[in-house]
């Protein structure tokens, strides 16, 4: 226990004290974010905030995650390793599109394939790390390794979880358009994470997830991060996380459910960000098919706000709805807990 509130508090410290200092270096080089002109109108007034604060989100992930080992007995795991390794480097993917962003002075960085390359080379990295290194078990699961009795072998499992990974990762980029939504809601996320983790190191025989308290850890330093984090970013945002922090964040999200055997659960733990981005993807085949919008624009925090909703009142309407589906989550592990528990004291 004593490790979770290590994690979570110098996390949070990190990246709540570095954030004004990162801001003002970069306030000092001109280093802000361009709007994208098919965008929605208010948020011209936001051109020129600083971006890239998802640096600080790095650096208080790592730094945590880090000294609650050093202060405690808790010991570092390969799955644990891999899972902030995989943040980073997806962050470094964000970072570059950020800074190309900034150079060419307009809301476009990296090119679309070169994205995609580079999240997918690092996700099969993963992937085969996961699987070779930290011996993550190839079954689809849900709550538990056997949740599902399905076996996806290992070519099938490997190529499962890059589609997870790539697709979290994007999912909470897309998130990401208001000041504190993304930062806000994945607080909750992570918050619930650690809990399943650390209840999944209290019972052991039912899980057989050897590296759940350092997960558990893990998650809690993501949740800490984002906390430091949104006391800059909330609304109005003195700094964005960029596809730095958001890219980072979301293949973090991905990284811990797969180490949990959580894949099926995570869509619901995580449905504000299926819902978002679920809202992109109708939107485009509704237009490509029939030449009509569903909805004003797209994300939909986005159409909401040309409905006439303050961006406070849909940020924190969001909120509710990602600590809604967040609790749905643990609810439906702690259901799945009873009845393996109800089952076992019969045999």
């Amino acid at each position: 226990m004593l490790g979770l509130m290590v994690a979570g508090g110098i996390a949070l410290i990190v990246a709540a004290f570095l954030t004004p200092l990162l801001r003002r270096w970069l306030v000092s080089r001109s280093i802000g974010q361009y709007i994208r002109e098919d965008g929605p109108s208010m948020h011209r007034s936001k051109e020129g905030t600083p971006t890239m604060g998802g640096i600080t989100l790095l650096v208080a992930i790592f730094v945590g995650y880090i000294v609650a080992h050093l202060a405690t007995v808790v010991r570092m795991s390969t799955s644990g390793m891999l899972v902030v390794g995989l943040a980073i480097s997806f962050g470094l993917i964000g970072l570059v599109d950020d800074w190309l962003k900034v150079h060419n002075k307009r809301n476009l960085g990296l090119n679309k394939r070169a994205k995609l390359i580079a999240q997918v080379v690092v996700a099969l990295l993963f992937a085969l790390g996961a699987e070779k290194l930290a011996h993550a078990n190839t079954f689809l699961t849900y709550t538990r390794f056997n949740s599902t009795g399905i076996n996806l072998g290992t070519i099938g499992w490997i190529v499962w979880v890059m589609l997870i990974v790539i697709g979290s990762s994007n999912a909470v980029n897309l998130t990401d358009g208001l000041d504190g939504l993304a930062a806000g809601s994945l607080t909750l996320v992570f918050a619930v994470l650690s809990i399943i983790g650390y209840w999944q190191f209290r019972h052991f025989s039912i899980y057989r997830v050897s590296s759940s308290l350092d997960l558990s850890l893990a998650s809690v330093a993501f949740a800490g991060a984002c906390v430091g984090f949104l006391w800059w970013n909330a609304s109005p945002a003195r700094i964005f996380m960029g596809d730095t922090g958001s890219l980072a964040l979301g293949s973090g999200l991905a990284g811990i459910a797969i180490m949990m055997n959580l894949q099926l659960l995570l869509p619901i733990l995580g449905g504000l960000f299926v819902i978002v981005t679920l809202s992109v993807v109708v939107q485009v085949i509704s237009y490509k098919l029939f030449h009509r919008r569903i909805f004003k624009m797209a994300p939909l925090h986005h159409h909401f706000e040309l409905s006439g909703w303050p961006e406070s009142t849909v940020i924190v309407r969001f909120w509710i709805l990602a600590g809604l589906f967040a609790a749905l989550a643990l609810g439906l592990f702690y259901a799945d807990y009873l009845s393996i528990t109800r089952l076992l004291s019969k045999t």
